[in-house]
């Protein structure tokens, strides 16, 4: 981020200022949140700041070098801003937040002060308190490849290179029945082997959950039909005639990706590196000890 322009120097150098916040709140399904404390709309850069939002923001803490920015903002619920059962949902989770210093009386007059990301959000009493942490926070995350025995790619990303709309390894289809947002029942998936799902991904298409998702857990098939539990429930209702996307599951053995996928090329696990108990082995006289191929 570039620092303050001169005009807005020389409007803050005047010791008469109109300045007040101003907040852009991006989720990562577009959905775009405008905000300010004056007591009037903005519009600049043709994004709206809506007023009376309740919104305040407390000290921002910056520094140089790699240390993470954060503040804190804090605001009421509202059906016309943000509704609780979207937090509740998980809709804010690391969605995108720019904040300016901005002179009402000349909008072109701003500072961009902070950029980054939502991080732990609270709620209670028809009011919210979010954290937002900086871009330097992405700095705290471990990178580099991981040597395991499993594959460490996500089936379906860059590394793993998987079209999973590949016929046959996912499916569309309306929800029949669910228990608490988490057990899933089909009369018939006709198609796919039992456990085909598991340690897939259910994703919402429709409905008052739509694009929320979570990780199958289980599937087994038995007289009544198909069964399909989740990990975790879906944080958001969900009812009988909601579509959803079933998506094969991986369990990261080499053997699955061989033959369940044919994408053995792409596999990023290493299923022969030695384990923990190597360290612990002796010559023995008894046995075939030839050093050759472990496989």
């Amino acid at each position: 981020m570039a620092g303050p322009s001169q005009a807005f120097l020389d409007h803050v150098a005047t010791g008469n200022t109109s300045l007040c916040r101003a907040w852009a709140l991006t989720r990562a399904d577009g959905t775009f949140y405008g905000f300010t404390d004056h007591d009037r709309d903005l519009v600049f850069d043709t994004m709206l700041f809506k007023a009376n939002c309740g919104m305040t923001a407390r000290a921002l803490q910056q520094a140089t070098g790699l240390s993470v920015d954060n503040t804190e903002a804090l605001g009421a619920l509202s059906d016309a801003g943000l509704r609780e059962e979207d937090i509740e949902a998980g809709r804010f989770d690391g969605a995108d937040v720019r904040c300016w210093l901005v002179n009402w009386r000349d909008v072109s007059v701003r500072w961009l002060q902070f950029r980054g990301s939502i991080g732990e959000l609270r709620r209670a009493g028809g009011a919210f308190e979010a954290e937002l942490r900086g871009l330097s926070e992405g700095l705290n995350r471990p990178l580099g490849r991981i040597y395991q025995k499993p594959c460490t790619a996500v089936l379906g990303d860059r590394s793993c290179g998987f079209d999973l709309d590949t016929p046959g390894y996912a499916a569309e289809r309306a929800v029949e029945q669910v228990e608490e947002g988490r057990v899933f029942f089909w009369s018939d998936l006709a198609g796919f082997e039992p456990e085909w799902f598991t340690r897939g991904r259910l994703t919402v298409l429709s409905g008052a959950a739509q694009g929320l998702w979570s990780a199958i857990k289980q599937d087994r098939s038995d007289a009544s039909g198909r069964r399909i539990e989740l990990w975790e429930p879906l944080r958001a209702a969900i009812a009988a005639g909601d579509l959803v996307r079933l998506e094969a599951g991986c369990d990261k053995r080499m053997e699955t990706c061989r033959l369940k996928f044919n994408n053995l090329l792409n596999y990023r696990g290493f299923p022969d590196i030695p384990g923990e108990d190597w360290v612990m082995s002796v010559p023995k006289s008894t046995g075939i000890n030839t050093g050759g191929s472990r496989r």
